[in-house]
């Protein structure tokens, strides 16, 4: 027996002793378990699938374990998350730290960030809010006008951020202000670390289409920011800012994956909800040849993916290819959703019908309109892929 054998055997026999069979139900919203101050547990088995993943540091598994992260390589932190996966195990902890920030700091965080924030991450005791987009910076983020003044040993940040998902119920935000205002525009920006808690900080919830307020628009009055939380070098922080968004386009590209999961797959939904023919087909073939074209884009992201994982293990990863993914995955949740909705005919008229499993279906279909516009709009995405990855001119 191999290692790597040797590895995912002790692997499943502590998933199996671990995890609760209440936490190897396909996850719904109101069950997720969010980091933060105000954490909440829908039962005490979700309690303690969370203590357990936390205690062994896999609720952050590639992270150094200095920091309370597991210490996995990738390799074996692909064999948890196989397990994981074929146990149908729920996700243990959601938090922006988890996805973006903390992969950040420990690049370009001080000793001393890395020690005071990382491990809270890791044990869910923080949780994280994006101060990234602005009302008049949105694909265009370079532009952004929130201030950071320097007050000697503070900085006094001013302005507004929008699209700050959950920043009213956050502790610490991560933002993006200007400190420079009369440097080129990517020139003069910093990333701060901010508290919540500061005075001159209020939020204001966003309603949206699928009927829910998850997003916010933050607002910043003369908040005092102590200068050990800039992170990298002061005017430098669009450089910590593109390492984070390689993180959140690639959670973009897989957040079905770490939200809300339906039981009914796309062709079981479709064969228990239209007609077909004598040989087992669905007898709308226009659906059916769409369906099709959803499914193979489906497996060939997956494969996408593999070859990604495969290129990182070997050391002959090319950095163009994950370009892509933000942008082919979004698009394919959309056609999904799309599908989906198209087969429930008129039970997809309504988020409120009292069929929870329908509902989540159309609330899903509502919410995912979003993420072509999160993370980069998909045309500014393929504008990314043409530069970077084909070398095409401006």
């Amino acid at each position: 027996m191999t290692e790597r054998d040797l590895f995912r055997q002790e692997v499943r026999e502590w998933l199996e002793a671990h995890c609760p069979v209440s936490q190897r139900q396909p996850i719904i919203r109101e069950e997720q378990i969010w980091a933060g101050s105000r954490v909440a547990f829908s039962s005490e088995e979700a309690k303690a699938w969370f203590e357990a993943m936390r205690d062994r540091g896999w609720t952050a598994p590639t992270w150094p374990t200095e920091y309370g992260g597991g210490g996995l390589d990738t390799e074996q932190a692909r064999v948890l998350e196989q397990e994981m996966i074929r146990l149908g195990c729920r996700p243990p902890l959601y938090d922006m730290g988890l996805w973006m920030l903390g992969p950040a700091l420990l690049n370009f965080g001080s000793e001393a960030q890395k020690t005071t924030h990382i491990p809270r991450i890791v044990r869910g005791e923080t949780r994280w809010a994006q101060g990234y987009s602005e009302p008049g910076a949105g694909s265009d983020l370079a532009s952004l006008t929130t201030r950071a003044v320097d007050d000697g040993d503070h900085f006094i940040v001013s302005g507004t951020k929008i699209w700050t998902t959950r920043a009213d119920v956050a502790d610490w935000i991560f933002c993006l202000v200007r400190t420079d205002p009369d440097a080129p525009k990517r020139k003069g920006i910093s990333f701060l670390l901010i508290d919540m808690h500061s005075a001159g900080i209020t939020t204001r919830p966003i309603a949206l289409i699928s009927g829910e307020s998850e997003f916010c628009q933050t607002f910043f009055d003369e908040v005092r920011v102590p200068k050990n939380n800039l992170v990298g070098a002061l005017n430098q922080g669009w450089e910590v800012a593109k390492e984070l968004l390689k993180h959140e386009r690639k959670l973009m590209a897989t957040m079905e994956t770490i939200t809300e999961k339906i039981d009914v797959g796309l062709v079981e939904l479709a064969k228990s909800r239209l007609p077909m023919t004598d040989a087992g087909h669905l007898a709308n073939t226009d659906l059916r040849t769409r369906m099709a074209e959803h499914l193979m884009q489906a497996d060939a992201l997956n494969d996408l993916n593999e070859l990604i994982y495969g290129g990182m293990k070997t050391g002959q990863f090319d950095p163009a290819i994950p370009l892509t993914l933000k942008y082919i995955g979004t698009r394919e949740q959309q056609r999904k959703d799309e599908l989906m909705l198209e087969i429930l005919g008129v039970d997809g008229l309504s988020m409120t019908s009292g069929k929870p499993d329908l509902d989540r279906m159309v609330r899903n279909w509502a919410y995912n309109k979003a993420h072509t516009i999160a993370g980069g709009t998909s045309e500014i995405q393929l504008n990314i892929i043409a530069r970077r990855g084909l070398g095409l001119p401006e």
